[in-house]
């Protein structure tokens, strides 16, 4: 499997997410709260490279109809810019309603959605990143029954 860092890209914050080289759970490492791009930059490299990350898995905010509005062309706009600082192969995973998802589990653990702004950002991420797991996953499985 492959080392693969989730990111839920905002305009304030970035949650990520990472997985072990098993590839089968996605955990919340961290929320980046957006300084400059250097700094962010600075952050994500030390964490690519402790980590040994091999692919970016970005989730792309789709619009309910299936389109690409203006947030998400922005979120491909610095995806894209990340993963040439990076030097990482860049993957988008549609995100729609991930941060809802994040926010109903929160409200599962009996915690407040609205005083835990960055650890919805970092659960949203973990949701990306374990939705791109999982699909690679089921795709393997789909090649290695059809080879």
């Amino acid at each position: 499997m492959v080392s693969a860092l989730g990111l839920d890209i905002g305009r304030k914050r970035i949650g990520v997410a990472g997985c072990d080289r098993t590839g089968l759970i996605a955990h919340g490492l961290m929320t980046l709260e957006r300084r400059s791009w250097a700094q962010d930059v600075a952050q994500l490299q030390a964490l690519v490279k402790e980590r040994q990350v091999e692919v970016l898995v970005v989730g792309l905010p789709y619009q309910m109809d299936g389109s690409l509005g203006f947030q998400a062309r922005q979120v491909q706009k610095i995806a894209r810019g990340l993963s040439q600082a990076l030097a990482l192969p860049l993957e988008y995973v549609d995100e729609r309603l991930t941060s809802f998802q994040a926010e109903q589990l929160l409200l599962a653990e009996n915690r407040s959605p609205s005083r835990n702004r960055g650890l919805i950002d970092r659960k949203a991420a973990c949701l990306i990143l374990q939705q791109w797991l999982d699909q690679r996953r089921l795709q393997a499985g789909e090649e290695s029954r059809n080879p």
